[in-house]
């Protein structure tokens, strides 16, 4: 979910663009995602500057990247981390499930996805070492050669190839978007000729779109009205507002700001027609999350001298004249002590950091108030263990029709190193079919109850009964209730199928205004710092990649305010094409006159 979290939410804005291109695909089966750059010179921690400690709240993709950068540039580091490292990004055993000697069963908060638009976190990932990997962790990346669109109701499923390398047309103009934003949308949508024009006139609105117009007009209008989606077709709304919104930002189109949605296409756009691109636009890892990331990374980082405390909960981030004084921890046996650093950086999930500050740190910056109005929804994973591979498709599915919102990828064949039954659970189960599901109240087709107001064997019944209504409706049983071995849900949803179910793992969504409240890494307390994917960074959504770019921003907020001479982490932005410079600045003046974009017909 991307990306986890979230970072999987961006899967169908890169995997949909890709499939009417018509290059070359990935190959046969799970390759290598891309040929790595020279691999850096492993890094080793720099000489303590003076013995200044740094305390860590919160182990996830955010808590680990500052712990990582700041134990290289010499500082002592603890992590505290309530339930495990790695956050949503982790992947989990399934309790009771290995036999004979095998490993548990795999499952995860959600599958990962991490595209050829991160260019933060796979630096990262460059840096963790793995055994035999000449470029560490990043070399576990691999690119899923297909995706498909699933229909329900007996419509065509549409499987199409992700292309890489790359369509890469010699003058990125707006004329030579406009052809292939046109021929992906005929070809990939089939929608009636207008509304393709319609819609790929409006993408060309916000690609040329000056930043204040983006910010000022943009970020507080819905993506269903910047569509125009009330005018059009069901197919229309049905795959490029409302299935773009819950996939890529897991809102309502209703309410997603167009600032967000449009920054994200425009990304894979680019990073399809292979610019600015770290890699393909899907890539997955070759194993169970843990053993091809965290893992590794938790070792590293104690290698570099950081220490870890698993089963401590922050409680308070308590201030007095105008600085951290100390952060109350609830260890694993209930008792509660009082940490204290020289430095503090929140790597929190915002739901759960909000709930930390203590009003004398509120009062320190009111920028914290403003994290209160930030919204937070559910997108949790289930997964189905098969006793035999379904023939679905090699890469992700989309069950656009699906009332829950469903994405899948089935895994095994991309773990090329691991015999699934021969190393997991008890041997007769033979793939692990990962789904996500991004929307929790809207009523199923079995029980006609939503996800939350459904029992755990509900919501896994409705699942799976809907995966066969969007796979089974074409003629061909792909999903058979005999292949089914076991699920597992996400340990982190609670009191489902009760008046108050719960999610430890939310994840945050981007109605309009939103970028107003999201807070800076750096704030106004001098020993203070936020890290996590509701702060601000170039790349606008709740994603791996904006966790692991905050917490860069948070260690060099950091290191000004300690007068560090080390380097200063990289923060790479989101790649912009310099042939659309021109068409900005130009939108820069017609914005600051009133007037609408050049392309904009209303």
């Amino acid at each position: 979910m991307a990306g986890t979290g979230s970072s999987r939410r961006t899967f169908i804005a890169g995997a949909g663009a890709a499939a009417a291109t018509g290059a070359v695909t990935a190959g046969a089966g799970a390759t290598p995602a891309a040929a790595a750059p020279a691999a850096p010179a492993a890094p080793t921690a720099s000489p303590p500057p003076a013995g200044r400690r740094v305390a860590v709240l919160g182990g996830g993709v955010a808590g680990l990247t500052a712990a990582h950068e700041l134990a290289e540039r010499g500082y002592a580091v603890t992590v505290y981390e309530r339930r495990a490292l790695g956050g949503k990004a982790r992947s989990m055993d399934v309790p009771g499930s290995a036999r004979g000697g095998r490993r548990p069963l795999p499952a995860e908060h959600g599958f990962r996805f991490i595209p050829g638009i991160y260019h933060n976190l796979p630096d990262t990932m460059r840096r963790i070492p793995f055994p035999g990997n000449a470029h560490g962790v990043w070399d576990n990346l691999v690119a899923p050669r297909e995706m498909m669109f699933a229909r329900a109701a007996g419509r065509e499923d549409l499987r199409a190839p992700i292309p890489w390398p790359e369509h890469s047309p010699a003058e990125l103009t707006p004329e030579e978007l406009r052809r292939a934003l046109t021929g992906i949308l005929q070809t990939l949508v089939r929608l009636p000729l207008h509304e393709s024009a319609y819609f790929v006139d409006r993408v060309l609105v916000f690609l040329t779109s000056c930043d204040e117009r983006r910010t000022e007009v943009w970020e507080r209008t819905p993506w269903w009205d910047f569509v125009r989606a009330e005018r059009m077709s069901n197919e229309y709304r049905r795959i490029l507002a409302v299935g773009i919104t819950r996939n890529i930002v897991a809102t309502k189109a209703e309410e997603a700001s167009t600032r967000t949605v449009g920054t994200l296409g425009e990304a894979f756009v680019f990073n399809l027609l292979g610019r600015g691109a770290d890699g393909p636009p899907d890539r997955i890892l070759n194993l169970p999350t843990n053993e091809a990331w965290i893992d590794p990374w938790e070792a590293h980082l104690r290698a570099l001298g950081v220490e870890f405390r698993i089963g401590w909960t922050v409680r308070e981030v308590r201030c007095a004249d105008g600085r951290v004084s100390g952060v109350a921890v609830e260890g694993p046996d209930g008792t509660v002590q009082t940490v204290t650093a020289d430095h503090y950086v929140s790597a929190l999930p915002v739901e759960h950091a909000r709930r930390t500050w203590s009003a004398a740190l509120r009062a320190a910056d009111p920028m914290l108030g403003r994290c209160d109005r930030l919204q937070t929804d559910w997108m949790t994973g289930i997964q189905f263990y098969l006793t035999e591979r379904a023939p679905l498709v090699h890469g992700h599915l989309n069950c656009i029709d699906s009332p829950w919102s469903l994405t899948a990828i089935q895994q095994a064949e991309h773990w090329p190193s691991r015999d699934f039954p021969a190393d997991y659970g008890d041997g007769t189960a033979v793939d692990c079919l990962s789904v996500d599901i991004s929307e929790w109240d809207r009523p199923g087709i079995l029980y006609g109850k939503t996800a939350k107001q459904c029992t755990r064997d509900e919501v896994a019944r409705e699942v799976w009964a809907q995966l066969k209504a969007s796979l089974n409706d074409t003629g061909k049983t792909l999903l058979t209730d005999s292949k089914l071995h076991s699920w597992f849900l996400d340990p982190g949803v609670d009191g489902l199928g009760t008046p108050h179910p719960t999610n430890q793992d939310e994840l945050l969504i981007h109605p309009v205004g939103t970028l107003h409240n999201r807070p800076s890494a750096g704030t106004r307390i001098p020993n203070f710092f936020l890290s996590g994917d509701y702060v601000a960074v170039d790349i606008d959504l709740a994603t791996m990649e904006g966790a692991n770019a905050s917490a860069r921003a948070a260690v060099n907020s950091l290191l000004d305010r300690d007068g560090s001479q080390a380097p200063r982490c990289t923060v790479r932005p989101m790649y912009r094409a310099p042939e659309l410079e021109a068409a900005r600045r130009h939108d820069l003046w017609r914005h600051r006159l009133g007037l609408r974009n050049v392309f904009d017909l209303g």
